[in-house]
């Protein structure tokens, strides 16, 4: 066994926090700048222009890349070779995400009941996912999830026989439907299998996937060209002022499911599309 001290957990969770809240990924930054070079729409270029500026000053450290600092979605692999020792894991993530959002000058979003609607003062808690895997390393992925987009995302319990068009037009509809509400252009994570409850998990951790990586899955791969392309013809565009570019990327993650069922589930993000890994 490998132990590892929570600690360290605590430490990388409160860095990526503040990381990813105020620098894209250059291979993001890229995708602007390639959706900016073929948008012939002056309000599109426009709105891209301006996101690619935003990009800029909140690298600089003087402001978050978006006053909605999200929620604190952390996905975990522990290596079943891993001892977590020094306390407890859900309690050192909560640590790293106070220091991270408190340190950071982070807006705290979260309400400690969602009736109450109190808020908790420092984002807090956290919505922590994790698998076991072979090994005995910690692998962390942060992913602050901000309210406009996932306010939009969807998930639906298809028929079998709906198939592959069935699930392209609920992709579509979803967006359709978000309009400008999810602040396009957009990153779209689809979940296909499981059951009810799982289908979310798996668009949402869709959009953990590099973004230089192509689906291994050849049919999902021409599903996600299918429905990038499908969405697209929407012409929303960016910031919904219309143009070509209304998502930016599709990425589909599949699990098996029963006979009967086609779980379906639509995890939008917004144009900020901010993630963070480390390993441990």
């Amino acid at each position: 066994m490998r132990p590892v001290d929570v600690a360290r957990i605590t430490g990388a969770v409160a860095r990526l926090a503040e990381e990813s809240n105020y620098r894209l990924d250059r291979g993001y930054v890229a995708y602007l700048e390639d959706a900016l070079a073929s948008e012939d729409s002056p309000d599109a270029q426009h709105v891209l222009e301006e996101l690619l500026e935003n990009a800029r000053l909140a690298e600089g450290g003087s402001a978050p890349l978006c006053q909605d600092t999200g929620v604190a979605v952390v996905f975990f692999e522990i290596g079943q070779r891993v001892q977590l020792v020094d306390g407890d894991l859900a309690s050192a993530v909560d640590a790293g995400v106070r220091r991270g959002y408190c340190g950071g000058y982070l807006r705290g979003s979260m309400v400690g009941d969602p009736l109450l609607r109190e808020n908790t003062g420092d984002n807090t808690p956290a919505i922590v996912h994790v698998d076991l895997v072979p090994g005995d390393r910690v692998k962390i992925w942060f992913l602050p999830k901000g309210a406009g987009s996932e306010n939009m995302s969807r998930s639906a319990m298809l028929r079998p026989a709906d198939g592959r068009q069935g699930i392209i037009d609920f992709v579509v509809e979803t967006v359709a439907d978000a309009g400008a509400s999810a602040c396009p252009p957009l990153i779209i994570g689809v979940g296909l299998g499981g059951t009810f409850d799982f289908a979310p998990q798996l668009a949402k951790k869709a959009l953990l996937r590099p973004l230089d990586t192509d689906n291994p899955a050849e049919h999902l791969a021409a599903l996600e060209r299918d429905i990038l392309r499908a969405v697209n013809d929407l012409g929303i565009g960016a910031g919904g002022f219309g143009g070509r570019t209304t998502a930016l990327d599709v990425r589909v993650q599949a699990h098996p499911c029963h006979i009967a069922s086609l779980p379906v589930a639509v995890n939008l993000q917004c144009h900020a599309h901010r993630v963070g890994t480390v390993e441990i």
